[in-house]
C-alpha cells in the first residue's frame, strides 16, 4: 500500500511527465531528508525512475521533461503553502498549468520569444487570473493581454538547484 505522499508523487508525474527532483522535494512539503527518503524508497520499489542522471524523476526512465511545464511548476511552487497538493492540473493550450488558490483559478502560461500571439488563444473567465512566464520582462511590452487580471513572472536559473522566480504586476512594466 502506498503512502499518501507516494500517491501524490505518482499523480504529479503522471500529470506532468518528468519533473526536476528538486521540484518534487519541494512539492512534498516535508523536511528535505524525509522527502529524499520517500523518493529513494519509490525508486527502490520501481515506482519511479531517475532521468538524466537523477536530475529529473519520471514514472520510467523513458519519460522526457517538458521545459514549459518545468518552468510552470517553479512558478506554482511560489504558492505551494496556499495550494492543496492535489489542487493543480495540466491546463489547456496555450496554458501549461491550472491551480486553485483561495477559490480563485490561476493559469500559468509559459511563452518563449516570438510566441506573443499565443495569448489570443486564451479564453478569459471572470474567476480566472493568468500568470504569464516570460524569458525576460521586456517582452511584456509586446503582449496583447487578455481581458483578465494578469501577473508576469520570470524564472532565472543562476547555477543553483532552484531558480529565482520574480513576479511583476501590469503596473510595473
Amino acid at each position: 500500500m502506498l503512502l499518501q505522499e507516494e500517491r501524490y508523487v505518482i499523480k504529479w508525474l503522471s500529470q506532468y511527465g518528468a519533473l526536476q527532483k528538486e521540484q518534487l522535494i519541494k512539492m512534498l512539503r516535508k523536511p528535505r531528508n524525509t522527502a529524499e527518503r520517500i523518493l529513494k524508497r519509490m525508486k527502490k520499489d520501481l515506482r519511479i525512475d531517475y532521468v538524466s542522471g537523477g536530475y529529473y524523476v519520471g514514472l520510467d526512465n523513458m519519460a522526457r521533461p517538458d521545459q514549459r511545464t518545468i518552468l510552470a511548476v517553479w512558478v506554482l511552487l511560489q504558492f505551494a503553502e496556499h495550494v492543496d497538493p492535489l489542487a493543480h492540473y495540466p491546463a489547456t493550450y496555450p496554458s501549461q498549468l491550472f491551480f486553485l488558490k483561495e477559490n480563485i483559478g490561476y493559469e500559468i502560461v509559459v511563452l518563449y520569444e516570438g510566441e506573443e500571439s499565443n495569448l489570443r488563444l486564451l479564453k478569459p473567465d471572470e474567476d480566472l487570473k493568468y500568470i504569464i512566464v516570460l524569458p525576460h520582462i521586456s517582452m511584456a511590452a509586446k503582449l496583447r493581454l487578455p481581458k483578465a487580471p494578469c501577473l508576469f513572472a520570470t524564472v532565472d536559473y543562476q547555477g543553483g538547484e532552484e531558480p529565482e522566480v520574480t513576479f511583476y504586476s501590469q503596473g510595473e512594466i
